[in-house]
């Protein structure tokens, strides 16, 4: 999904635009029911959903989007898009052609798509948004070197999906960390549930999502405050609880180095206009 389109013709309107060192980004929003035809991008991009949902049309496989959802779509590959509830927001990057080259010297793949729920690229992504929405004389710096890791992560990504898939009991340890991330889980526990012993569990998460899972548990748990924080004047402390934080001063410290500013920070940015 991407908001990139310059001067919305499908009805999409930008919120906030910046354009520095050959990267395009835009906070933009679709109104519900829109539909976007077919369409390439000269550029290749980044982009991350905010709130509403999307669905994509992409090399004949419907792909949906919501909160947190991040896509790197590389240049000229056709999508469409249609967004069949409330106004969707995104924010999204352009990324020119001397990105990729920089970083096709370090032998980085990015020739295919990638679609992601949550995760590192969330989280390098909000990070940007971060920078972006309170732009000073450091963040382009700022944003470029995310730009980098962004980079280095999806083509992680294509790497693992191009080599090997995930065994099955991976997939439902993911789905089992979805459903009850707020939840105090264990290795012990999650590994008896899928029939593995912890050591393979972990050896095998940390290769296939690049990451622990106490660390994608976090991401999970920063995610769900986040979009309680937008939808909400519940107070931060039971936003935290529910979410699995063991104190108000535990989910803020972890907030904070997750996203780059404090829960009461977000909440006063990012909550719908």
């Amino acid at each position: 999904m991407d908001l990139s389109l310059r001067h919305s013709p499908f009805g999409g309107r930008v919120i906030k635009t910046h354009e520095f060192s050959g990267l395009r980004l835009v906070e933009g929003a679709y109104s519900a029911k829109t539909k976007v035809p077919k369409h390439t991008h000269e550029q290749a991009v980044f982009c991350i959903a905010l709130d509403g949902l999307c669905n994509e049309a992409f090399a004949g496989k419907l792909r949906e989007y919501k909160p947190f959802t991040v896509e790197f779509l590389p240049s000229n590959q056709c999508h469409s898009l249609a967004f069949p509830g409330a106004e969707t927001r995104a924010f999204s990057v352009d990324i020119s052609s001397f990105w990729l080259e920089r970083a096709r010297e370090y032998s980085l793949k990015l020739e295919d798509s990638v679609h992601c729920q949550g995760g590192l690229l969330s989280g390098l992504f909000m990070k940007l948004y971060c920078e972006f929405r309170q732009m000073d004389n450091a963040s382009p710096l700022a944003i470029e070197g995310l730009i980098l890791e962004m980079l280095a992560e999806a083509s992680r990504r294509q790497v693992k999906v191009s080599d090997r898939t995930p065994p099955h009991w991976l997939t439902q340890t993911l789905e089992l960390l979805h459903e009850q991330f707020s939840e105090q889980l264990t290795l012990t526990h999650l590994a008896t549930s899928v029939g593995v012993h912890p050591v393979h569990l972990a050896r095998e998460f940390r290769k296939f999502y690049h990451g622990t899972i106490g660390e994608y548990v976090r991401q999970l748990r920063v995610e769900q405050t986040c979009r309680a924080l937008c939808a909400s004047d519940v107070p931060l402390a039971a936003i935290g609880s529910a979410a699995g934080f063991s104190d108000q001063s535990h989910f803020s410290r972890t907030f904070k180095r997750v996203i780059g500013m404090t829960p009461a920070e977000y909440r006063r940015a990012f909550r719908p206009r």
